[in-house]
């Protein structure tokens, strides 16, 4: 009997110690894990990424990912019982003191099989620069973690067929696309944490704004808010030392550049809303700014009774002619059931330069339009700095809300007022604001609300939350 005790106590003891050394398990349970954290994990993109401030816990969620893809123990996902994984910094140092010291630190000691070192020795690790680790898999395979560094050049990073790639930091372009074909015969994902220190580089362009409309591209940002475990004293110190431009990228981990947004008002979960059937006497107008060889970008827009304007469609397409955009937006008309006069024909704003002639053209844009049934009203404001003040107003009230909601279909508007930045002067930066141009000329015109023919749901929610601001 004492034996089947001693057995017993000894089978419990192993058991604590395992979970006294379980750092995944405690990290799942919410003693560390935040909310976006979670977002990440359960995401099922292949193309994953969080744009973090430093110590918002990105890095916490890329090494626990990776450990779960590994061990074959991934609470939400399709596990795999063998699995091949890179994860990738930017230089050896990086790696052996923040990579590779989370991956050590969230992977249980008894599922590890091997070690294989580059540096160092593997009965210590931690302080050695690791080549592979050799993984236990709960489905009873084994895996591979293995680490590279972007200092090793992108020759190092080729002939691997991969399962997942975990990128700490922003890695450069070659070596990027290079990880991305590696992970193609294995339909493997991909996911990077990083603090983007480096301004408008390659990853805002192909993740942030998505300019290639990936559906499996999938992004969040992290701030130190989101981060309950960091201290509001150490916050408030490190605020007081950073000046904007610092403090968007190491606080809110968002992209930045010492000239700035033209729109920082613009909040994509304030902003986008999922579309839904608009009331026909919502209806207003379309806005057209013309382009040829560049996109012509068309929206329509609507108002409600309370002066909400709505962006709920557009048509942005580059190198087209009058003949297939004025057939696109009949269709798109037809489809949202658009008000037309009694001759049938549409009426928009358009920019006041589709009234210009060429030699090489006998009619203007605006007189092709309407020979095609769009009657184009060229009267519209130009002026920039009086547009992008009326736009910031419509995005952020007094009462603190906004009266500018977009369509979460209109992606080509949400990227542009992702990526509208300041130049040198007074102007913004001439490049990909054809739907900016296009919404100042509307916002200008002054819409006026919908007759009101009782609330809508957006106007009670905002009554909601004025009352709720009073109240504090």
């Amino acid at each position: 009997m004492d034996e089947i005790i001693e057995k017993i106590r000894a089978i419990e003891e192993e058991q604590n110690r395992r979970r006294e050394q379980d750092n995944l398990a405690k990290y799942n349970t919410g003693e560390k894990i935040h909310a976006k954290q979670i977002a990440f994990h359960k995401c099922g993109k292949r193309n994953r990424w969080v744009f973090g401030g430093n110590r918002s816990g990105k890095t916490e969620c890329g090494a626990a990912e990776t450990v779960w893809l590994a061990t074959g123990t991934h609470p939400y996902r399709k596990n795999r019982p063998n699995v091949f994984g890179w994860v990738v910094s930017l230089s050896m140092q990086v790696q052996r003191d923040v990579a590779q010291k989370k991956i050590l630190h969230y992977l249980r000691p008894d599922r590890i099989v091997d070690i294989v070192m580059q540096s160092g020795r593997k009965d210590s690790p931690e302080y050695g620069v690791v080549d592979q680790i050799v993984v236990k898999n709960a489905l009873g395979g084994t895996s591979v973690i293995g680490f590279k560094s972007c200092d090793q050049g992108r020759e190092k990073f080729q002939g691997s067929s991969l399962d997942f790639v975990w990128f700490d930091e922003e890695p450069p372009r070659e070596i990027y696309e290079e990880c991305r074909m590696r992970l193609l015969d294995r339909e493997g994902e991909l996911f990077g944490t990083m603090t983007p220190l480096k301004g408008l580089t390659f990853l805002y362009e192909d993740i942030y704004l998505n300019r290639k409309q990936d559906p499996e591209v999938w992004y969040e940002f992290m701030e130190w808010a989101d981060n309950p475990f960091l201290s509001g004293k150490e916050i408030s110190h490190l605020e007081s030392t950073m000046d904007e431009t610092t403090l968007q990228a190491r606080k809110y981990g968002r992209f930045s550049t010492r000239e700035g947004l033209v729109y920082p008002e613009f909040e994509e979960s304030v902003h986008v809303i999922p579309p839904f059937p608009v009331p026909p006497a919502w209806q207003d107008t379309i806005c057209i700014d013309p382009g040829l060889k560049n996109p012509l970008s068309a929206h329509w827009y609507c108002t409600d009774f309370d002066g909400n304007v709505y962006v709920v469609a557009e048509h942005y397409c580059a190198e087209t002619g009058i003949d297939e955009h004025a057939e696109a937006i009949h269709a798109i008309s037809d489809r949202l059931g658009w008000k037309r006069d009694s001759r049938g024909r549409l009426s928009a704003l358009i920019d006041s330069a589709a009234d210009q002639r060429t030699l090489a053209a006998q009619r203007s844009v605006s007189e092709l339009f309407y020979e095609r049934d769009i009657l184009a009203n060229t009267n519209v404001c130009k002026d920039v700095f009086s547009g992008i003040a009326q736009v910031k107003s419509y995005l952020n009230r007094k009462n603190g809300l906004p009266d500018l909601y977009i369509f979460s279909c209109c992606t080509n508007m949400i990227r542009e007022f992702k990526g509208y930045f300041w130049g040198n002067g007074e102007r913004p930066v001439k490049r990909d604001d054809h739907a900016m141009d296009e919404l100042r000329y509307y916002l200008m015109s002054k819409p006026f609300p919908a007759k009101a023919v009782g609330k809508s749901d957006v106007r009670r929610d905002k009554e909601r939350r004025i009352r709720r601001q009073k109240r504090r």
